[in-house]
Parts: C-alpha cells; structure tokens; sequence
C-alpha cells in the first residue's frame, strides 16, 4: 500500500510540475461560451488551431441545447470545461453536460449532497460525489425540467453554505501492497498517469482512492471487469 501511495505521490507531483501536461481543467484560459450558441469543440490554450473533440456531442446536440437552457435559466454561468457545457456559481462547478454512446447525462458535481426526492441521480461510477440524469431524448428533458431547475437551485444553496463532500481518503481502504506491484508495468502506469493528470492534491487522493476497487481485481485504469 504504501509503495502505490509512494509512487503516485511521486509522479502526481512530477508531472504536474511540468508544463508538457498542457491546458488543464479548472484553468482562467478556459473559454468561457456565449448563451446563445451552439458547443461542439474548444481550442486548446496554448495550442496552434488544435481543437478538443468530444465524442458524441454532435449526437446529443438537441439534448445538449435543451439542458442548457434550463441550467442558464437558473442564473448559472457557462463555460466550457474539459471540452464540455459546465454550469457555475462564482467560479464553482455545479453541473456539466456529458454526451455519451448511448445517452447525454446531466451530472451534478456534487450530487451526493442532493437530497434527490424523485429518485433519478444515478451514481458515476466509482465517484464518491458525483451523480448524473441520462437522457436519451429532448421529450425527457423537458418532462424534467422543473426537477432539474429544483435540483439545481439546491445545488446552489450548497454552494451557498460552503458545504463539501466527506471523501474517504486512500489510507482509508485497505489495498494490500501486493494488489498493485502484482499489476502488470503498463497497468501500474495506467493508474500512475490517471491520478498525475490532476492538478491538485486533493483531487490526486481522489482518483486514487476511486481506483482502489479495479486494483484489487487486478484491472488496469478504464479496463472492464470479466
């Protein structure tokens, strides 16, 4: 255990000291979108012409439309982050808009924290904070689209109050040394690279800690269980 933690600390640290990483999420260069139109890609900062793609978002653009106009309509302000439609209360992320194969999902940062009376926030995932609504069409949307104003403006009001999610921390979890120095080089490299693209500590020991599940199994980061 404390060999991975050892080694993820290490290269966290390495990495995100280096400028080669590029643009990162949560940066002041992230171009901030007008309301009024479409989001299909961003340019990077600090690239010549290069643009993010996001896969699917031309296929759930109608959704993408729609979901964004109930978000503006709550007094949230858009930008466009890691490529996507994000939604934000003074420089706070509450939502973003993530268009999949099979499904546009409306994700709100911390959904954990909602008290989600109708029963639709799914969780991400292994995210302990995270929770999203899939949409598969724009007739969905606006069936909930006064649910999603609701869970919304409560999403504010945590923000308001300063509130956080309570993450377990990787000492936390009992991931015997074994597990990870048993895990294959490129694997062991998968999670290392995984938790370095973070910029921050705290978000580090986040995806770590969201890791240790798939590590125990001997999977390598994104790698489907049997």
């Amino acid at each position: 255990m404390h060999a991975m933690r050892r080694a993820l600390s290490y290269i966290a640290k390495r990495e995100s000291s280096s400028k080669s990483i590029g643009c990162r999420p949560g940066r002041r260069d992230n171009i901030l979108c007008r309301r009024d139109s479409p989001i299909r890609s961003v340019t990077r900062a600090g690239t010549q012409g290069a643009t993010m793609k996001v896969p699917f978002a031309k296929q759930w653009q109608k959704e993408t439309d729609a979901l964004r106009k109930i978000a503006l309509a709550g007094g949230l302000t858009e930008a466009l982050k890691w490529g996507k439609p994000c939604f934000t209360w003074q420089n706070r992320n509450v939502a973003i808009i993530i268009p999949l194969k099979e499904s546009c999902a409306f994700s709100f940062v911390k959904g954990s924290l909602l008290k989600d009376p109708e029963r639709i926030l799914q969780r991400i995932g292994q995210s302990q904070a995270g929770r999203w609504i899939k949409f598969t069409s724009v007739a969905q949307v606006s069936t909930l689209s006064a649910t999603l104003s609701r869970y919304l403006k409560e999403a504010v009001r945590i923000e308001q109050s300063g509130r956080k999610v309570a993450l377990k921390k990787i000492s936390e979890y009992a991931v015997p040394e074994a597990a990870f120095e048993a895990l294959t080089p490129g694997r062991r490299k998968s999670y290392i690279f995984h938790v370095a693209g973070a910029t921050q500590a705290k978000t580090r020991e986040a995806r770590a800690a969201r890791c240790v599940p798939a590590i125990l199994s001997g999977r390598g980061f994104n790698e489907a269980p049997d």
